[in-house]
């Protein structure tokens, strides 16, 4: 007997600001540009018609206005644990900027000063898995 796996869909929120220059966006609740609910509006023509028996959002207005112009807006379940990894004192600074005063840092490998370790993100993807995994249908 085959075993039934369970189809999950990640999408991320449009283009702000702060992602088109390069800037780590973690917690600061930055808008969708033009762009952005341009490429929301494109999601909801490729998902026109697909129907999610749950639908998780980040609170963060970037996340949750993607998931609304997407047309899942009133189905969605808000969760902090879909928030942008907190980058502490690095919030808003690129990556080249970051590594001037940290050279060969990554975020997978360096410290963020003030923010979360890999280890804090993983648990909250953790539970993010567990939550869909306990739902036992496609998300």
């Amino acid at each position: 007997m085959g075993e039934h796996l369970q189809e999950i869909w990640l999408i991320r929120h449009g283009e702000t600001a702060w992602s088109a220059a390069g800037r780590h966006t973690g917690r600061t609740d930055i808008p969708l540009t033009e762009a952005g609910r341009l490429q929301a509006e494109a999601l909801k023509q490729r998902l026109a018609g697909r129907f999610f028996p749950m639908v998780l959002t980040s609170p963060l207005a970037r996340a949750s206005e993607t998931c609304r112009i997407a047309g899942y807006g009133k189905s969605a379940q808000f969760s902090d644990d879909l928030m942008e990894w907190d980058y502490g004192q690095y919030e808003g600074r690129t990556t080249a900027s970051i590594k001037d005063e940290a050279p060969g840092w990554t975020i997978w490998t360096g410290n963020l000063p003030g923010g979360e370790t890999l280890a804090q993100v993983t648990r909250r993807a953790d539970n993010i898995v567990k939550l869909v995994k306990a739902a036992g249908h496609d998300t």
